[in-house]
């Protein structure tokens, strides 16, 4: 039975909204997700880069809650 991993990239738009993309892992096959807009798609390389451009493209939510 194949492990299933889940990660998440979240960014804030300029009006404070959090906007998150989930990463899921089933075996090697990962899938991208949006919390606010529903969007998905498959990623089978660098999921985590797609994951923010679509957030700063879609929802212009460029904030990274990590960052300084």
């Amino acid at each position: 039975m194949p492990q299933i991993d889940t990660s998440k990239v979240s960014r804030w738009d300029q009006h404070g909204r959090e906007h998150v993309v989930r990463v899921q892992r089933i075996g090697v096959q990962r899938t991208i997700r949006c919390d606010t807009c529903g969007w998905r798609r498959g990623a089978q390389f660098l999921p985590w880069l797609k994951a923010e451009e679509h957030l700063a493209e879609a929802h212009q939510a460029t904030v990274d809650p990590a960052g300084t």
